[in-house]
């Protein structure tokens, strides 16, 4: 049978890119978007340019219901799920001073990085317990690191929003506690900072490329048995909680 994947916000930047690399190694891609004519047009787009066994799935991770629609849509397909990558995020309004942001962006931040993650999670969850060896992959980010935080040589230590970067810490906690949880089985649960990539999330200031992040993703949605549980990693490998 087909090895699957689904992509969260993949309609674009590094979650395209991520499942351009999953369709050349034989996956059937579950392509995720918010917007379903904007997932249907990268998924035209993409079988256009040779990628085969794309299928664009709609959902909005911040609604349940969607999120259930889209798992039932999913079964037609395939009884299982190998690996879910929680790609989508956002970056919020910004700045994002502490001492005056309004609560209101943080909630809106946090509603879509975290609480929409564990959504995710848990409604594929019954698709995943179905995999032979399920691996989740949580997009994180090198701002998540409070040890990194508290370096003052560290090239973003002035970047101390109040949104953005704590939802990415949360959503690091969340997949620690979640690796335990499935300790005892073939699952493989980690936190990957794919760099700071030049995509329109960022405005194109990123210096990464997106194919080396998207490389990266892959390396740790497939996994061996032996392979990693837990971490948070990057490029250059384990970085600080």
């Amino acid at each position: 049978m087909m090895k699957t994947v689904l992509i969260s916000g993949a309609n674009r930047g590094i979650g395209l890119e991520t499942a351009k690399q999953f369709s050349k190694i034989g996956y059937t891609v579950f392509l995720g978007s918010r917007n379903y004519e904007n997932g249907l047009k990268a998924a035209e787009e993409l079988r256009n340019a040779g990628y085969d066994n794309i299928i664009a799935v709609a959902f909005d991770i911040r609604d349940p219901q969607s999120l259930n629609d889209a798992y039932q849509n999913m079964l037609q397909y395939s009884p299982s799920l190998d690996a879910l990558i929680n790609n989508a995020g956002i970056r919020g309004q910004q700045p994002q001073p502490p001492a005056t942001v309004d609560i209101d962006i943080i909630k809106d931040i946090f509603d879509t990085n975290l609480f929409g993650a564990i959504r995710l999670t848990q409604a594929m969850m019954p698709l995943l317990k179905n995999s032979e060896n399920p691996r989740i992959v949580n997009v994180s980010s090198e701002l998540a690191s409070l040890t990194l935080h508290d370096n003052q040589e560290w090239e973003f230590y002035e970047f101390k929003d109040a949104g953005y970067g704590p939802s990415k810490t949360a959503l690091n906690a969340f997949t620690v506690m979640l690796a335990y949880q499935l300790r005892d089985s073939a699952f493989r649960v980690n936190a990957v900072d794919p760099g700071y990539t030049a995509t329109e999330f960022n405005g194109f200031k990123g210096t990464g490329d997106v194919s080396d992040a998207a490389k990266l993703i892959l390396k740790y949605a497939t996994l061996d048995k032996s392979g990693p549980t837990g971490q948070f990693v990057s490029k250059h490998g384990q970085l600080p909680w």
